[in-house]
């Protein structure tokens, strides 16, 4: 609090996986948020929230006083003059919520499966925060990784036998036991190095991830505009650059792999499809991995925006005169496929030397005859002003 990661933002969310635990951090906090003049808040999901506000306020409310510029409080709250500076939750907000507002994030309590401890640190990793770092503090049981395995499974068998937990969100104990490894190892890595979120991520599935968001997204469409699979294939849409969220000028592909078994690298959770963006001059800005993040760009760039841009439009048709002449996307097409197949060669050789089973035996593809095109979206240069 007494210095700040970036210039007067004093926010910590601080997350735990039970109700209970969240209930003894409100207590045990509130006498030190009140003497640093702080107003602090809790929600669980299991029950009502709470905060130091004079005011009590329902769930969104409070996520939207902790974050009032992502949650644009001055349309929503505009009454009402307080901030939260500190939010104790539970996973009832690891999923759907954007706090980016916040520039510290604490796990107080350590989830047995890594995936949660990234879709918590996905509350405020988000494309549009203003702030210039931010930072993940976990805490860690005083006991070997061993220990803390096996008094899972003894906590677990006990909890099987009665029934009863205090979590606010879903059994956090349950694991399969194939994943026992693979798990320790990720738990491993996060407690003893500092290492790229994006490297936990991998080869973990769309519902494990927590893109969940996405799939809202999608299930809304659906819903208030009908089915997509008569779509035609190959369509596209125009928008402008913006370098300051990471959109620069250049092609983002929605392939689809035509051998459905073929998963290339086993690291693509959206296998058959693929996303993949490279830039205008023929270098990739973000892999077939990076499934958040292209996501993250698709969404920020079209998301509200109902009819074509109309700068940027006229741009991309003089230039393709009308889309006859599509040449250099045909051309950066080839280039982003060539990509994957790099990438899949590097993770196959990572493989070899690490545990697990190995990639680098299993059935690759070969090339652009592998992959149909089912749409893509073009991030057009534009002149100062061309935004809107």
């Amino acid at each position: 609090m007494e210095r700040p990661l970036n210039p007067g933002n004093k926010k910590v969310l601080i997350f735990t996986a039970f109700a209970d635990t969240a209930h003894y951090l409100y207590d045990n906090l509130l006498p030190l948020a009140g003497q640093l003049g702080l107003n602090i808040g809790k929600v669980t999901g299991s029950d009502a929230p709470k905060s130091t506000l004079r005011k009590g306020y329902d769930f969104q409310s409070l996520l939207t006083l902790f974050s009032p510029r992502s949650k644009e409080k001055a349309t929503a709250l505009p009454d009402e003059p307080a901030e939260l500076d500190i939010l104790i939750g539970t996973d009832c907000i690891s999923e759907g919520q954007n706090l980016q507002d916040c520039d510290f994030l604490v796990n107080y309590d350590i989830h047995w499966n890594p995936v949660r401890i990234i879709q918590r640190f996905g509350r405020i990793d988000r494309i549009g925060s203003t702030n210039s770092q931010i930072q993940l503090v976990n805490y860690w049981p005083d006991i070997t990784l061993d220990e803390y395995i096996n008094l899972k499974e003894r906590v677990e068998n006990r909890m099987v036998i009665s029934d009863i937990t205090a979590t606010g969100d879903d059994n956090v104990l349950t694991a399969k036991s194939s994943d026992i490894a693979y798990r320790k190892e990720q738990l491993k890595r996060l407690q003893e190095e500092v290492i790229e979120l994006e490297d936990v991520k991998a080869g973990i599935s769309i519902t494990d991830l927590g893109l969940n968001d996405f799939r809202m997204d999608l299930l809304n469409y659906i819903k208030e505009h009908g089915d997509l699979s008569s779509v035609p294939a190959g369509m596209h849409a125009v928008v402008p650059e913006q370098p300051e969220l990471g959109l620069y000028p250049g092609v983002i592909f929605a392939l689809r792999n035509i051998h459905d078994s073929v998963n290339i690298n086993q690291q693509n959770r959206l296998h058959p499809y693929y996303l993949v963006y490279i830039g205008e001059d023929g270098e990739i800005i973000a892999d077939h991995t990076e499934v958040k993040r292209l996501l993250d760009l698709i969404r920020t760039s079209c998301k509200g925006k109902f009819e074509p841009i109309q700068p940027v439009c006229r741009t991309f048709n003089e230039r393709t005169q009308d889309g006859r002449q599509m040449e250099a996307y045909s051309e950066l097409l080839s280039e982003a496929i060539r990509s994957m197949i790099e990438v899949k060669e590097e993770k196959d050789i990572d493989s070899l030397f690490s545990g697990g089973h190995t990639t680098a035996l299993t059935t690759t593809i070969k090339g652009l005859d592998d992959f149909e095109l089912i749409a893509f979206l073009v991030i057009e240069a534009t002149d100062e002003g061309d935004h809107s």
